[in-house]
């Protein structure tokens, strides 16, 4: 098949909305204009790096390319709206491939009315996706810089399920059972905290926010650098999953340094009961800690600091963004 070809096959039924102008077919798209602050983000995943193909589906790899970048505009609390796709094609893949791959995409976007409004193909030796997403930000943006001496630490849902699913997904850890299919589920299905990042930034003043990646500690540390504060995190708060603990126990490394969950992170000064937050977020919420004046994030077991474990994460930290 050739490149025409195939662009055509792609790019047919695309979900579009009325704040398309002009969609794929032309050297730009044509965007209504919007009377929202925008926001962009862009990430790739690359074949042999962020996935295998014998571990997915190509509509569950499609889906998951588009939902990493939506977790990116879920932290700024701000709405997905457009996106373009650029496909690096290695030799040896079909057309039914690309196919599937559109299937998971499209959906994906349909689901949070994103319009897919172009893109472009070019020939690698890896199978690469790379998509730039847009958003408008009706409310207050959620910023990395933001956090304050004692602002309340809150994640949503429950972190390391993803690092688990993986393991268990490149045989490192074993496990059976329901546990087992929740955990690569998590991996391999994120899902975007869209509609709980839109109304937490809707409760002012817009708190500092991330989305858990690359791991708690390694996010929250993006926080702490770019606001210029510290942090103490209670380590039996950290929220674990039944199907976590079935396979872990109540070992929370995974959780603390594992990636993939694509969770938020946020920091407010009012404190909310774990219950009321998650009543108006419409998602788990978990207080796991504070933010202090002294620089650096220390871990407590109830109110005692855990340095032995600290130092080690902290060294962890650094080795892991050497070899990034």
């Amino acid at each position: 098949m050739g490149e025409f070809e195939l662009i055509a096959r792609l790019c047919a039924d695309l979900p579009q909305s009325r704040r398309t102008i002009l969609g794929v077919g032309d050297d730009c798209a044509v965007l209504a204009a919007s009377r929202h602050q925008q926001v962009i983000t862009i990430d790739s995943m690359v074949e042999g790096v962020h996935f295998r193909l014998n571990w997915t589906t190509p509509e569950e790899l499609g889906a998951r390319a588009l939902a990493v970048n939506l977790s990116d505009v879920a932290a700024m609390g701000a709405t997905p709206t457009f996106c373009v796709i650029n496909l690096a094609i290695r030799p040896g893949l079909e057309a039914a491939f690309f196919d599937q791959l559109y299937a998971g995409l499209r959906q994906t976007a349909r689901n949070e009315q994103v319009d897919i409004v172009g893109g472009n193909i070019t020939r690698a030796d890896q199978f690469a996706i790379t998509i730039t997403l847009l958003g408008e930000a009706q409310a207050g943006i959620m910023r990395r810089d933001r956090a304050r001496p004692g602002d309340h630490i809150y994640v949503t849902g429950t972190l390391g399920d993803a690092a688990l699913g993986l393991r268990l997904l490149d045989r490192k850890v074993k496990a059976r059972g329901a546990a087992r299919d929740f955990l690569i589920d998590r991996f391999l299905r994120p899902t975007a905290r869209i509609a709980a990042g839109r109304k937490r930034a809707r409760i002012k003043p817009a708190p500092a926010a991330i989305d858990i990646s690359d791991g708690l500690w390694q996010d929250l540390g993006h926080i702490l650098e770019r606001s210029g504060v510290g942090a103490e995190i209670e380590l039996r708060a950290i929220p674990l999953s039944p199907a976590y603990c079935v396979v872990k126990g109540d070992d929370p490394e995974l959780a603390l340094t594992g990636g993939e969950d694509y969770e938020l992170l946020f920091c407010t000064k009012a404190m909310f009961s774990n219950s009321a937050l998650a009543k108006k977020l419409g998602v788990q919420v978990t207080r796991i800690g504070r933010i202090v004046a002294t620089k650096g994030a220390r871990l407590l077991d109830d109110g005692h600091p855990v340095a032995d474990l600290t130092q080690r994460l902290s060294g962890w930290d650094q080795l892991r963004s050497v070899r990034k």
